[in-house]
């Protein structure tokens, strides 16, 4: 029999747009009931343990050890995770590994994006995004510390020298032979690090880290000695997918509280959606945070049913970011020009579109600024359609 409504069981706020359709709007092939567990697992976890804390943890620069191992250890921050890691970390939602899929990984991605401040965001969870994935394809069940890297991989100062008593000591040097990935424990002599202050992502614990004759153990070395640079790069994908998910996230995020603010605020006697400009901003931004999301999920789905996330998908997936970016900028100035001044205080009706400012340009420069990966992305999309048989 028919029914009056479209999506059983609801999710997330019924406002227009500002949750993605299949949450509470229109049907959808792509999730299920494990998707429907973990959001609400998700969204509990954060109500109860991130979200009460979200303003002072972003002011104190950084989020306390103490609650990002509880983070860690309720499942959240590994999000990719082998059969034979399950038992150790385990997945949130009561997910199994067999089960997980890219879909469980947007809708993770996407519900912890919806934090007020990307910093925080980072704290958790920005180094094992990074860090992790090549320890997990490249390294060893032993490898259980972080591996990080930047985004200009090729210009990295940093070089090992191998001694004859089978360790490598790390040393600041103009000349090198290849890149390597080492897993150094921070607690090794000669490693010191300093915060860097940023615009905004003050929770993120950005940190200069340096290397003064550090002795690491050969067996530290992640995959083979010279070929680090495939085992970094094969990450960039993912990295920009999540990327891609987080800014349409932050994007509705913008648009949720514009709409709510816009029914709210009144100027002249009637509330400021009754203007027909207002509308019209809240109509752009919701047309292209809709197809922008189709497009990922699109993207996801071929990631899905071919198993890989490899070149076939670099070119969609560097646009995808890149758009998401361009986006979020959008959504935010357009959210702020109808909050006005609201939307440019810490603290109040606007907060959230305030912090979103201070923290959106990382999105637009990590994983690849947009110079670079427009570039990559056109000129590995001929390469793939030379491969398919296109006469360029």
């Amino acid at each position: 029999m028919p029914s009056n409504q479209t999506v059983p069981d609801p999710l997330g706020n019924p406002a227009p747009f500002a949750e993605p359709a299949w949450y509470n709007a229109l049907a959808s092939p792509y999730y299920h009931n494990s998707h429907r567990r973990l959001q609400r697992a998700v969204c509990k976890y954060l109500e109860d343990n991130i979200l009460p804390n979200v303003e002072e943890w972003e002011e104190n620069g950084e989020v306390p050890l103490e609650d990002r191992r509880r983070y860690v250890q309720a499942g959240f921050a590994f999000q990719e995770m082998p059969a034979e890691y399950a038992d150790s970390v385990g997945l949130p939602g009561g997910a199994s590994v067999e089960e997980w899929d890219v879909f469980h990984f947007f809708v993770l991605n996407y519900e912890i994006a919806r934090i007020r401040s990307g910093g925080v965001v980072g704290g958790l969870a920005g180094g094992s995004a990074i860090g992790i994935p090549p320890v997990i394809h490249f390294g060893t069940q032993e490898d259980a510390s972080f591996c990080l890297g930047g985004s200009d991989l090729a210009s990295l100062k940093t070089t090992a020298r191998k001694t004859s008593d089978g360790k490598s000591y790390i040393t600041h040097d103009n000349c090198s032979s290849g890149v390597s990935v080492l897993v150094i424990p921070l607690d090794l002599p000669g490693i010191s690090r300093r915060k860097i202050k940023n615009s905004g992502f003050n929770a993120g614990e950005s940190t200069w880290v340096t290397h003064d004759n550090v002795v690491v153990p050969a067996e530290n070395l992640i995959g083979d000695e010279n070929r680090g640079l495939p085992c970094l790069m094969t990450n960039f994908n993912r990295e920009r997918l999540i990327i891609s998910v987080v800014t349409n996230a932050q994007a509705r995020a913008c648009l949720e509280d514009a709409w709510a603010y816009s029914l709210d605020r009144q100027t002249f006697g009637e509330p400021l959606f009754s203007h027909q400009i207002i509308r019209h901003k809240l109509a752009t931004l919701a047309r292209y945070i809709e197809s922008h999301w189709a497009w990922i999920e699109q993207i996801a789905y071929h990631a899905k049913a071919t198993g890989s996330v490899g070149p076939e998908l670099a070119s969609r997936m560097a646009l995808a970011k890149v758009h998401g970016g361009r986006l979020l900028e959008l959504a935010n100035r357009e959210a702020q020009q109808i909050f006005g001044g609201a939307g440019y205080q810490r603290g109040g009706v606007g907060s959230r579109v305030e912090q979103i400012s201070r923290d959106l340009r990382v999105h637009v420069i990590g994983g690849g600024s947009e110079e670079i990966v427009t570039d990559l992305a056109v000129r590995q999309g001929m390469g793939q359609c030379r491969k398919r048989g296109a006469k360029l």
